[in-house]
């Protein structure tokens, strides 16, 4: 499917800064050969790039895709992190870091009654298994159903079980064998995955269930919660092995936990899953098979996108699978799917995931991170060219996305004549928030000039504020506002994300409440797509909680009452720029009439 994926790498140079001072530059120069040590490198074009000029030149499905040796696994050293796409715990990009802002002191209550996100959820009833429940019965063509449901969703996705393996499950739920092993437990795992899968598909183009509909997607929801409680009976196997399997295990318990919309115990268990991944990473067997070898490795990638999203938004320990992520080969040939198109798009589509999040990771560590962020100080002088630097790896990624993720770059639901796929569209919301985070510092360089009783910011004196500022303020915000109105109910978003995207969409509302607040930025934005955001964002999410059953996750219901209060104030400012038009004009108006 691909060919040998590049592992060259070029010593990073660092810029001099033009005071004495000899700090790290983020912006490394671009040498002749950009590898994985320079700044200038993207992460997408070695992850995809190889793949899609196969794919062109339509070379056979499984053509040699094995990823070259790199170094074994070593520690990790403070250098080495200039190569690694780390993404520390302490960064000011959060949405509580946003809520922060002092441009919603106005506001106080969108901050009344605000919890913290730990211990909101710290806050919760224990998650508690059922002793009593007995594992559902099921049919072979139920049980075919449900790994079908869990093929083309979950394993689509992350794309860690093999045809192989999935004929061992398979087996293990028919024939009831391995009552007491890791086997056995993956085997619940995955049907209980599936069983969500079938939870919460469909819904991208359905906005209102009926109640059949509900009713029979709430008893898909018990049966997977049965599985998982079995599995979760069981688990003790899992902890205590240090296998292949038993790390599959842990990942899928974290997942399964995730679309529950509980981020803590996903937190733990996908911490946990990557600790085992670094384990056996380290000490391979003396005969490794190629399938185990992959299986670790596609988990431990699994496990860098699944954290680093939950760190985006949550400080929970680091696993250091960050930290060392650059000398783990990317995913090669797996056979996982029935049809070999499907096979290749899911392998494209967990590669295309892997560098945006590689990519996110770099924006957030370079703009945001605490003290040495080009953002950390707002500093005009710095910031602009590690913006312009990442927006360049950000469109290389696009351009080099396959034509079945295409997407457009407006509200429209079509690429060159073409419907976006749904993959496509989850591959869209990344992009816009990828976009909407790099071009964050010019909105917040604009906002930092409303100081004391002045409303105006930078915008509202001399000297005057530059085009190219403007035009780049205009990019976060149009980023801000397509990414809420192009979400829809992705099975993706939904099963996994859940409680992230609340959290995302709650940041970009009050991101656009706060450009409201200016008039220089307001008249950068259109009325009527931003008086629709609030609405549509309310609607989805509820009805995601709804359809994915209780119990509710509190911190989703506090983003959604954030995001109303967000609606409600943006409609009073566009409300009294409306009125305040209209007195404008009515001086004129009686004057006309005389």
């Amino acid at each position: 499917m691909g060919a040998a994926l590049s592992t060259s790498s070029s010593p990073v140079s660092i810029l001099p800064r033009p005071d004495s001072h000899a700090l790290l530059s983020p912006i490394a120069v671009a040498s002749t050969t950009t590898g994985r040590g320079s700044f200038s490198y993207s992460p997408v074009a070695e992850a995809i790039q190889p793949q899609i000029q196969q794919h062109h030149q339509h070379h056979a499905h499984h053509g040699g895709h094995n990823s070259p040796p790199r170094p074994s696994v070593v520690a990790s050293h403070p250098a080495s992190n200039l190569e690694n796409a780390v993404l520390d715990s302490m960064h000011t990009s959060t949405t509580e870091s946003v809520l922060q802002w002092p441009h919603f002191d106005s506001f106080p209550s969108l901050r009344n009654d605000y919890i913290s996100i730990f211990h909101l959820e710290q806050s919760r009833p224990p998650f508690r298994t059922r002793t009593n429940t007995m594992c559902p019965y099921a049919s072979a063509a139920e049980v075919d159903a449900v790994l079908q449901a869990f093929e083309h969703g979950v394993n689509f996705w992350y794309p860690t079980v093999s045809r192989a393996q999935m004929d061992d499950i398979r087996s293990h739920i028919l024939e009831g064998r391995g009552d007491d092993d890791t086997g056995r437990c993956l085997a619940l795992l995955t049907m209980a995955l599936g069983c969500a899968g079938q939870v919460i598909g469909g819904l991208v183009d359905v906005s209102v269930l009926d109640d059949g509909e509900r009713e029979r997607r709430r008893a898909r929801r018990m049966v997977g919660d049965m599985y998982f409680d079995c599995a979760m009976r069981m688990l003790h196997v899992a902890l205590t092995d240090v296998s292949p399997v038993a790390t599959h295990c842990l990942l899928f318990v974290a997942l399964y936990f995730a679309f529950l919309r509980r981020p803590l115990q996903a937190g733990t268990y996908i911490n946990a899953a990557a600790a085992k991944c670094l384990l056996l990473l380290s000490y391979p067997p003396d005969h490794p098979t190629s399938s185990d070898t992959e299986r670790i490795r596609r988990i431990f990638w699994s496990c860098y996108i699944l954290e680093s999203d939950y760190l985006a938004e949550l400080s929970i320990p680091l696993s250091g699978v960050g930290r060392i992520e650059s000398s783990v080969p990317l995913p090669g040939d797996y056979h996982t799917h029935s049809t070999p198109q499907e096979e290749e798009q899911s392998s494209l589509y967990f590669l295309a995931c892997i560098s945006m999040r590689r990519l996110l990771n770099r924006v957030h560590q370079l703009l945001y991170a605490k003290e040495t962020g080009a953002c950390a100080s707002l500093d005009n002088a710095k910031f602009p060219s590690v913006v312009r630097e990442l927006d360049h790896q950000l469109e290389e990624w696009r351009d080099v996305l396959p034509a079945a993720f295409a997407f457009s770059l407006n509200a429209d639901q079509t690429a060159d004549g073409k419907r976006i796929t749904e993959h496509g569209g989850f591959l869209r919301q990344r992009y816009l928030t990828c976009r909407s985070v790099i071009y964050r510092p010019y909105l917040m360089w604009m906002l930092s000039g409303a100081g004391e009783g002045n409303s105006r910011g930078i915008g509202g004196g001399e000297p005057r504020v530059s085009e190219e500022v403007l035009v780049n303020c205009r990019a976060c915000l149009d980023a801000c506002l397509l990414h809420i109105l192009n979400l829809r109910g992705f099975a993706h978003t939904v099963l996994v994300d859940t409680w992230i995207c609340s959290l995302s969409m709650a940041a970009a509302m009050l991101i656009l409440l706060a450009a409201c607040r200016m008039p220089t930025l307001r008249s950068l934005l259109i009325g009527p797509e931003v008086m629709a955001a609030g609405d549509h964002l309310i609607q989805l999410l509820e009805g995601w909680q709804m359809v994915s059953g209780e119990p509710n996750s509190p911190s989703v219901d506090q983003s959604v009452r954030i995001i109303r209060e967000a609606d409600r104030f943006i409609r009073e400012v566009y409300g009294r720029r409306r009125q305040s038009l209209e007195d404008a004009r009515r001086p004129w108006m009686l004057t006309t009439k005389a």
